[in-house]
């Protein structure tokens, strides 16, 4: 899943070198948490209009993560 929003986010910012993801362990209704942080000149690419692109993120993940028969959630720092 890491491997995942890594590819996505990679292909929306200018320095990928910047592209931090660290996963947080299951919580008690099992739901693993990406806490996504880019550099601060590609935030707006991130999140896009009025947070479109952050909403459309968060749906692949969770779209990837049903196929495992996993939940995930996405917060972008």
């Amino acid at each position: 899943m890491k491997d995942l929003l890594y590819a996505v986010t990679a292909g929306l910012v200018d320095d990928k070198s910047a592209i931090t993801i660290v996963e947080d362990e299951p919580d008690a209704e099992g739901v693993i948490v990406f806490h996504l942080t880019v550099a601060p000149d590609d935030m707006g690419r991130v999140i896009g209009k009025q947070g479109r692109i952050a909403k459309a993120i968060r749906t692949i993940m969770r779209a990837g993560a049903a196929k495992q028969n996993l939940k995930v959630s996405v917060t972008i720092e």
